[in-house]
């Protein structure tokens, strides 16, 4: 079979919509900065914020998977990668993650010690269309079936982390922050 490639700047271009969204927001965002910081705190924030963002998107753009005889290599933009070999992955799937009326789909593998690792520039949301997903996917199913034994496919059993979405996270999260400013305010506010 042929080795399968997936670099993440070949793959994952964003949307133009959400392209042309993020600039008109940033130049609104600039104008009030400038309005309101002047020239010289908005020349300290863009700067700040080029220097925080452009790490991020290098590492994001250097990402790569691959995909072989030897078995998946993944990298997440520094060094060479490390490869998973076949006989150490015990099951593949795609991982949904949903968020304000949006889902986002990647690709993972599950290692022989409970491990999880998604596959970078295999992944589809909104943002990064990727029409062929599923074709692509379903490449390095037939690529790990042929390269490992029926009996050491195991499906993992669902487990908590399996269950906890941002959405879930927030319906716990924000009561508890609710509660807790709520007795340091009654802490602080009470009289003396």
């Amino acid at each position: 079979m042929i080795e399968l490639n997936y670099r993440a700047m070949d793959r994952n271009r964003p949307a133009k919509s959400y392209v042309v969204l993020a600039l008109v927001v940033l130049v609104v965002e600039g104008f009030a900065a400038y309005v309101t910081l002047g020239a010289v705190g908005f020349a300290w924030l863009t700067g700040a914020s080029i220097a925080l963002l452009t790490p991020l998107l290098l590492l994001s753009s250097r990402s790569w998977s691959r995909v072989g005889a030897d078995g998946i290599t993944i990298c997440w933009g520094l060094g060479h990668g490390r490869t998973y070999p076949w006989h150490e992955i015990r099951w593949i799937d795609v991982r949904e993650t949903k968020g304000q009326g949006s889902s986002s789909y990647a690709v993972r593998m599950f290692l022989e010690g409970g491990r999880r690792r998604s596959l970078p520039g295999l992944y589809r949301s909104d943002m990064h269309p990727a029409p062929d997903f599923d074709e692509q996917f379903q490449r390095v199913v037939n690529w790990w079936e042929l390269s490992t034994d029926q009996t050491a496919r195991v499906r993992p059993l669902k487990q908590f982390r399996d269950q906890l979405t941002p959405t879930v996270i927030g319906l716990v999260v924000v009561p508890v922050a609710v509660v807790v400013v709520a007795a340091v305010a009654i802490v602080i506010l009470a009289p003396h």
